[in-house]
């Protein structure tokens, strides 16, 4: 066997929706004759001393409906940089290859600060947050090259010239540190996705192809449909990725795969996998060209399974949800993030009227998929007074989960650069989970516990009557009085919501990318 990798996956217990890409670059790697492991924290029971809830969450709020989860998923009660320092020894890697979003980045460069002591192992990082900070990333003395955009050619280009012994500095997508500290930056190129092979299945435990929707465990696994999204969502990184591409290859990211290599796939989870379900993890599922749609819904016939998918309100048609229902799709999320319209659009450059909102949620429910309604709380310039906007509108439609999250700005964002500007944030500031731990902002108008306590309650104020608003209101602070109040307006909700049709949660697990 050839040259060795190991690739990272610095995650969060509950955080559980397979990461695709890994698999992905292990799939190119051992086509190219190396070997691969993979190092996954996800059922880790503690990181860093906290223990997590099964949805990611350290803080109590209203979370997912209970479920039982299967025998093949266990925790794991070691610590995880010991293990991962024990692998590293075994393996021998000639390559780390750390993946991360911004708020895994802590977890990441502390497992490899574990193992820099050690014979120094060449490391590489990629995904969202390097591609976003690079130079940040460079700074690490732990990182000696950076994968900026996809990593499928850089990767295998990357290890082919290690095992020749060949210069690496001039390969795309890269951003390589000399030995004197200076980085050499080669321009980012597009893969040719039809060029990529099935995901390889065979580096997750078990446990990893099993995951909640709807109040039960499914053994699932995701397709790719597309890459890039047209919308310009002033939270989102994908527009800052699609500007990178046309301006740095002049050619624009979204793309769709060829529907032969679609089906290859499709049948490759249905009938060697074995899913039980499926999810598209396309930014929004709807962004077919004219016809597309009716095409893969003709070929998915012979496939049959469940599905989630996202997409964005905006999409919404009777006839193409109707068929989309007789597909298969049992769920759907849509991002609604403010209630606001003047504020949605000026800030968040989501310039959809509430009308177009409750009028494509009545759609849905008229077709009968249960969908889930995503919302962002403490926004730069947003106040608590503009925040229950938010509550209001979600008080006029119903849906079968709602969830709240945090604002976190992530670095590549048009609104981490407008944090930045107020003096919120520093250029070097990381995130941490939105889950986790909550808002990283603490703005004048409106504080970080503010935001976090109503987030905290926010399916109460949602599905509560108006007038227990005030004892609501009261059960957000962080006192023990406080708190009793708390766990008893919570055991009314769930003995109360939980077991209608319409339940909510707010759950992370069909938020992970908010569409």
């Amino acid at each position: 066997m050839g040259l060795k990798v190991l690739l990272i996956y610095p995650n969060y217990r509950g955080m559980n929706m397979l990461p695709p890409a890994m698999g992905l670059l292990s799939a190119v790697l051992k086509r190219a004759g190396f070997e691969v492991r993979l190092f996954d924290t996800t059922y880790y029971q503690k990181i860093d001393g906290v223990e997590y809830d099964s949805d990611g969450s350290k803080s109590d709020r209203l979370m997912a409906r209970p479920y039982q989860m299967p025998s093949q998923v266990t925790l794991k009660t070691t610590d995880c940089y010991d293990d991962f320092e024990q692998e590293v020894r075994s393996f021998s890697p000639d390559l780390l290859a750390l993946s991360c979003t911004e708020d895994m980045w802590h977890v990441g460069i502390r497992l490899l600060k574990r193992v820099s002591g050690r014979q120094r192992i060449l490391t590489i990082a990629g995904g969202v947050f390097p591609t976003f900070a690079p130079r940040f990333v460079l700074d690490q003395p732990e990182i000696d090259i950076v994968c900026k955009g996809e990593g499928e050619d850089a990767l295998v280009t990357l290890c082919q010239r290690l095992e020749r012994r060949q210069p690496f500095d001039d390969v795309p997508n890269l951003w390589v540190k000399g030995k004197d500290g200076a980085v050499r930056v080669n321009p980012t190129q597009m893969v040719d996705m039809d060029r990529n092979p099935l995901i390889d299945m065979s580096i997750f435990e078990e446990a990893r192809f099993y995951r909640p929707m709807g109040g039960r465990v499914w053994r699932m696994f995701p397709v790719e449909t597309h890459r890039g999204c047209p919308y310009k969502c002033a939270f989102c990184n994908s527009p800052s990725q699609m500007e990178m591409y046309k301006e740095e290859e002049g050619k624009t990211y979204l793309r769709r795969k060829t529907f032969e290599n679609m089906f290859r796939e499709l049948r490759f989870y249905k009938e060697v996998m074995k899913a039980e379900y499926l999810y598209f993890w396309a930014d929004t599922f709807f962004v077919w060209k004219r016809g597309e749609f009716e095409q893969f819904a003709e070929m998915y016939e012979e496939i049959g399974l469940p599905f989630w998918c996202q997409t964005r309100v905006e999409t919404v048609e009777y006839e193409r949800f109707k068929r989309l229902k007789e597909m298969g799709c049992a769920r759907i999320s849509f991002g609604l993030e403010h209630g606001n319209e003047e504020f949605r659009a000026k800030w968040i450059r989501r310039p959809m009227s509430n009308k177009i909102v409750k009028r494509a949620f009545a759609i849905v429910n008229d077709v009968g998929i249960p969908f889930s309604v995503n919302n962002i709380v403490g926004f730069p310039h947003e106040t608590r007074e503009l925040a229950f906007d938010t509550v209001r509108i979600n008080r006029e439609f119903e849906c079968a989960d709602r969830n709240a999250y945090p604002f976190t700005p992530f670095h590549g964002t048009p609104l981490r650069e407008e944090c930045e500007r107020l003096g919120f944030l520093k250029y070097d500031d990381v995130v941490r989970s939105m889950v986790a731990w909550g808002s990283i902002l603490d703005m004048p108008q409106f504080p970080r516990q503010a935001v976090n306590g109503l987030v905290k309650c926010f399916n109460m104020y949602v599905r509560f009557e108006e007038a227990r608003w005030p004892e609501i209101r009261r059960a957000e602070e962080n006192t023990p009085q406080a708190n009793r109040l708390y766990d008893r307006l919570k055991a009314e909700f769930q003995d109360r919501f939980w077991g209608l049709q319409t339940a909510d949660s707010a759950s992370s697990f069909e938020a992970a990318n908010i569409a």
